[in-house]
């Protein structure tokens, strides 16, 4: 069975593609950038800021399916600039207790985002 997952409390996709959807007791969620979901405009600030933004609109993913970032299992985290890496560690540890597996790398990012993070969940 598969649902698409949409809550206004997340942005809204800037593609052809879902939030997120669930599928045998698996969320995936599209990749996140720093968009506020309450005026959908991006925020340009630093690195931090933008992590921080990221991690809300999981969040926000997370709890209109379901789940929670102790049922992340997997995150691919893209950063324009791996010089930022031990900055958004600093916010992604805060976040992802549960230490997930996951993969970081650099790559050129939509609207010119510093940070965009992608996850998987499971539901025990």
């Amino acid at each position: 069975m598969k649902r698409v997952i949409y809550t206004k409390n997340a942005p809204e996709p800037v593609g052809p593609y879902s939030q997120a959807v669930e599928a045998n007791d698996f969320l995936y969620c599209s990749g996140m950038i720093a968009i506020d979901p309450e005026n959908n405009t991006f925020v340009n600030g630093t690195v931090e800021e933008q992590s921080e933004q990221v991690m809300k609109n999981i969040k926000a993913l997370l709890e209109a399916s379901g789940y929670s970032f102790n049922d992340v299992i997997k995150t691919t985290c893209f950063l324009d600039d791996m010089g930022n890496f031990s900055k958004f560690n600093e916010i992604y540890a805060k976040y992802f207790i549960s230490k997930p597996a996951r993969s970081c790398v650099e790559a050129k990012l939509p609207k010119g985002a510093k940070v965009e993070v992608e996850i998987v969940a499971h539901k025990s």
